[in-house]
């Protein structure tokens, strides 16, 4: 099993919780220091348990080709793209190199992982994959357009292929939750000094069980937390120009904000 994002977050939540039912972890981020702490706790619980680091920064497509290249012989029946990164902010005012790093990690790693680990899948008629995208793969907000292109990217390609494997013993679900209380809130900044409702936050570790739940039912898109899947169902029934006739407010509000900020 393969896992991205592990050294924090949803991904180091869904690494403990499959430990106990696994034989081998394929653990991959940036940050080695987090990965082997982690490979150590999981190991000293679980002695069945064979853990493999690979270090890999994910944005940069050729170290990923070069880490598809290095377990080409390893009969990988589950990839996890858990792995990514948001920004916030109006697009004519954001940094060029983070949003392109941005697309890099959230889209086309993702896509040249599942690329190379599929076709041994489908070879052998079992396996799956399991995409972690967002609830913004479902919905649209302004103040996070880059971020939000590549999660629904992630939701039409996810989509599709469950449907092209539809006749297979290969399975492929996203996951799309709302806020979760990890790093990634922290790292995706935020000008406004807002905070997602304590009502719509889930933790980590619930976002990781229910994710998993889903993927091991074969299930095509899970939505973690009840109060999120309620707010996806009301957009999805809402009309487009009621979606953005409810949004222009926010619109402004954000803009005035952050130009107040960049005028400090």
């Amino acid at each position: 099993m393969l896992l991205t994002g592990a050294s924090a977050g949803i991904g180091n939540e869904m690494a403990k919780q499959l430990a106990p039912e696994v034989g081998r972890l394929i653990l991959v981020a940036r940050r080695v220091d987090r990965l082997e702490h982690l490979k150590a706790e999981l190991c000293a619980k679980h002695s069945q348990l064979r853990v493999d680091l690979e270090p890999c920064d994910l944005a940069d497509l050729d170290a990923v080709r070069a880490l598809c290249d290095k377990l080409a012989a390893t009969e990988i029946d589950i990839l996890i793209n858990n792995a990514g990164v948001g920004d916030l902010g109006l697009f004519e005012l954001s940094d060029e190199t983070k949003t392109l790093f941005m697309i890099r990690l959230n889209c086309e790693s993702l896509v040249l992982l599942t690329r190379r680990m599929l076709p041994g899948m489908v070879a052998r008629n079992r396996g799956g994959v399991l995409n972690i995208s967002s609830g913004f793969g479902l919905a649209t907000l302004p103040g996070m357009a880059a971020y939000i292109g590549s999660k629904h990217f992630v939701t039409g390609f996810t989509e599709s292929l469950h449907m092209e494997l539809a006749h297979t013993n290969v399975v492929v679900t996203q996951s799309c939750p709302g806020p979760v209380r990890s790093e990634f809130a922290e790292h995706i900044g935020n000008f406004t000094d807002q905070k997602a409702p304590g009502i719509v936050e889930i933790d980590a570790a619930t976002c990781a069980r229910q994710s998993l739940a889903a993927f091991r039912r074969g299930r095509a898109l899970i939505i973690p937390g009840f109060v999120i899947w309620l707010l996806m169902l009301l957009n999805a029934a809402s009309p487009r120009w009621l979606v953005r006739l409810v949004m222009r407010p926010l619109s402004g509000l954000l803009r005035r904000k952050q130009l107040a900020r960049l005028a400090q």
